[in-house]
């Protein structure tokens, strides 16, 4: 490591978990940290995703082992829900953490 990153926090950077520090998908895990279960409709009206792009981000999650996807149906509609993984739950916890500390190393 270098002097200067040594004293900046900035070579923590390194060890932030990529997957959920993508802006849409640490919105989805932030949003189901703070609640037990969401549905698709809800993530993507709070999140301002398209279908699509939603998705993708909760296919990336899900394969990464952070979210666990439940498809039923009410009625005869589908009905796509999710929540975060123990996993999920430990590596969103982690991610803030060395936020946490990365912000707090930075010089003011």
């Amino acid at each position: 490591m270098r002097k200067d990153e040594e004293k900046t926090g900035l070579g923590n950077l390194g060890e932030i978990d990529r997957l959920i520090h993508e802006p849409a998908r640490l919105a989805v895990m932030s949003l189901l940290y703070m609640i037990e279960s969401a549905d698709f409709i809800f993530l993507m009206n709070q999140t301002g995703l398209t279908w699509g792009n939603l998705s993708a981000h909760i296919t990336k999650l899900e394969e990464g082992g952070y979210i666990a996807v439940e498809k039923t149906f009410k009625g005869k509609r589908p009905n796509t829900m999710l929540h975060l993984t123990e996993q999920g739950r430990y590596a969103f916890r982690g991610y803030a953490r060395k936020m946490r500390q990365i912000f707090r190393d930075l010089p003011e």
